[in-house]
C-alpha cells in the first residue's frame, strides 16, 4: 500500500456497518469512519491477514441428512477453498453432538471444524 492509496471497507463486526477507509500515512495505517475500536481492529486485520468463519455441510453415513459445520475461529481467506475440499471428503457417523470437533486443527491453522447441531443415530436410519 502506498501513501496515495485508499482502501474502502464495510465493517462487519456489528449491525452498524461503518464505511471504513484505510490510508498508509507516515509508515502507519490510519483508519477512519469507524464508530468504535472494533472497526479499527477489523480494518487492520482485513488488510494484513483477512480471515473468515467457514460454514458448510458434510455427509452423514447411511443418511440422507447433511450435518452443518463451522470453523470455531477465522480461517485465512486464501485457505477457505482448500478447507472446503477437505470437508467434501469427510463423512461422519451419527450420533454427533453440537460443538463436537469434526476436524481438529484444519490445515495446521489452529482452528477446528465443529458441528453446529446435534444429530442422533436411531432416527436417521429408520
Amino acid at each position: 500500500m502506498n501513501d496515495m492509496e485508499v482502501i474502502k471497507l464495510t465493517c462487519i463486526n456489528c449491525p452498524l456497518g461503518c464505511a471504513l477507509e484505510v490510508r498508509y500515512i507516515d509508515e502507519e495505517y490510519v483508519v477512519t469512519g469507524n464508530r468504535c475500536i472494533r472497526g479499527k481492529k477489523y480494518a487492520l486485520a482485513e488488510i494484513s491477514n483477512p480471515t473468515r468463519i467457514l460454514t458448510t455441510t458434510i455427509r452423514v453415513k447411511n443418511s440422507p441428512y447433511m450435518l452443518s459445520v463451522k470453523s470455531n475461529g477465522g480461517i485465512a481467506k486464501d485457505k477457505i477453498f482448500e478447507c472446503i475440499q477437505i470437508l467434501k471428503e469427510i463423512e461422519v457417523q451419527a450420533p454427533i453432538s453440537m460443538n463436537e470437533i469434526i476436524v481438529a486443527n484444519i490445515l495446521d491453522s489452529g482452528i477446528d471444524i465443529v458441528a453446529t447441531k446435534s444429530i442422533g443415530g436411531d432416527e436417521l436410519y429408520g
